[in-house]
C-alpha cells in the first residue's frame, strides 16, 4: 500500500488557524475524502512546540493511504479530484508549497494507529540522506541501527519509518528520502524524550547519515477523516 505525505501551508492572507480549520471542516469532509480510491485519510495539523524560529514551512501534512499505483493514477483522473478537491487548493492552501511524498511504511515500534488517544502528539523528522551516501545503504542503516537508537525513546507509543518510494529517484534525486512518524502521549511526554540521552545518541546517530541542515521537525495532532480501519 502506498502511503502518501503531503505538506502543505496556509495560502497568503489566511491564518495557520483559519488554514488548519478549513483543511479538516471543509475541505477533507466536503472533497478530498470522497476520492473513492482513498483508503484512509488523515490530516496532522501543526502544534507549536519549544523554541521556533520564522514561519513555519508547512502547517499541516494529509496522510493518504492508497492500494497501489493504479489506483493512485485512477484517484486523479476523478471528478471527486479534478472538481473538487484540486479545484477548491487554491482556496486555502499555497500549493506552490506544498510538498509530495509517495512512501512505504515500515513499522519499527508497533502501536495503535491513533496514537496516544486525545491527546497525544506525533512528531515527525524529514531527512535527506548524506551527500554521497547510497541510497540503498542509507535505508539499510535507518532501519537497522538508527531505527534501534529511535525506538528506545522514553515515553514512544509508536514509530514508522516512511522511505520514499524508488518512482521518486526515476528522473534525479528525490526532494526528501524519508519521514519518522514517533507518537507520543502529550507534548510534555514528547518534551522528555527529546531531553533524553536517548535521544542525543539516536540524534547523534541521524548525523552520521544525513545531511543535518536538511532535517525539518514538525510536531502536529492528528484528525482522522477515514480511518484509522480502511474503507
Amino acid at each position: 500500500m502506498i502511503h502518501q505525505l503531503i505538506f502543505a501551508a496556509p495560502r497568503p492572507g489566511m491564518s495557520e488557524e483559519e488554514f488548519q480549520r478549513y483543511w479538516v471542516e471543509e475541505h477533507a469532509v466536503r472533497y478530498a475524502s470522497r476520492i473513492p480510491q482513498i483508503r484512509k485519510y488523515l490530516i496532522d495539523t501543526r502544534l507549536p512546540f519549544g523554541e521556533e524560529e520564522g514561519e513555519p514551512l508547512w502547517s499541516g501534512v494529509a496522510e493518504i493511504w492508497l492500494r497501489n499505483e493504479q489506483e493512485q493514477l485512477a484517484s486523479l483522473q476523478t471528478p471527486e479530484f479534478l472538481q473538487g478537491a484540486r479545484r477548491d487548493e487554491p482556496n486555502w492552501a499555497a500549493f506552490w508549497r506544498t510538498v509530495v511524498l509517495d512512501t512505504d511504511a515500515h513499522e519499527i515500534v508497533a502501536g495503535p494507529e491513533q496514537g496516544g488517544g486525545p491527546a497525544g502528539v506525533k512528531v515527525i523528522f524529514l531527512v535527506k540522506r548524506k551527500e554521497g551516501l547510497p541510497l540503498e545503504a542509507f535505508r539499510e542503516l535507518s532501519l537497522g541501527s538508527h531505527a534501534t537508537e529511535m525506538a528506545a525513546l522514553p515515553g514512544l507509543r509508536r514509530y514508522l519509518q516512511c522511505h520514499t518510494r524508488d518512482g521518486f529517484y526515476g528522473v534525479g534525486e528525490a526532494v526528501l528520502d524519508a519521514a519518522h512518524l514517533l507518537w507520543f502521549d502529550d507534548e510534555d511526554a514528547l518534551a522528555r524524550a527529546l531531553k533524553s540521552p536517548e535521544f542525543e545518541r539516536a540524534r547523534a546517530g541521524m548525523a552520521r547519515i544525513v545531511e543535518e541542515r536538511y532535517v525539518h521537525r514538525l510536531v502536529t495532532r492528528e484528525h482522522w477523516i477515514i480511518g484509522p480501519d480502511p474503507r
